[in-house]
């Protein structure tokens, strides 16, 4: 499957003034833009087990296409919703539990990198990992 691997952060675009908009306070959000993010995706099928390592934390997920499940966000912010494929982009919909706000991302593997895409209230930002 083209998920399949894992990918190192790499490089952000606008990043930080996404996660200002998402109300993430500054010392967290100088952690966060250099967390060393590392992903390992495993897919088969419509199921997904993902691992995420940093130097902000660790954690291990399931999920199935289509199927709304409840998420940490890595600054502790709850949220529930799913991930669907459309066409060869994951794309996830989920809705913030403490204001009802939506946050969308999406991921898309171009060449050797998993590009990651997130709006929220009207703020755009992307994280560019490569394969390792």
């Amino acid at each position: 499957m083209t998920y399949n691997g894992t990918w190192k952060v790499d490089r952000n675009d606008n990043y930080e003034k996404f996660m200002e908009q998402m109300g993430i306070n500054v010392i967290k959000r100088k952690v966060a833009a250099h967390d060393n993010l590392k992903i390992t995706i495993e897919q088969t099928g419509d199921k997904f087990h993902v691992k995420e390592s940093s130097n902000f934390r660790n954690l291990e997920l399931d999920f199935t296409l289509g199927v709304t499940f409840e998420y940490s966000l890595a600054d502790g912010t709850e949220v529930s919703g799913s991930w669907n494929m459309e066409g060869d982009m994951l794309k996830g919909i989920f809705t913030r539990k403490d204001n009802g706000k939506q946050l969308t991302t999406t991921r898309i593997v171009q060449g050797n990198e998993l590009i990651q895409s997130y709006n929220y209230d009207g703020v755009d930002a992307k994280r560019i990992f490569k394969k390792v």
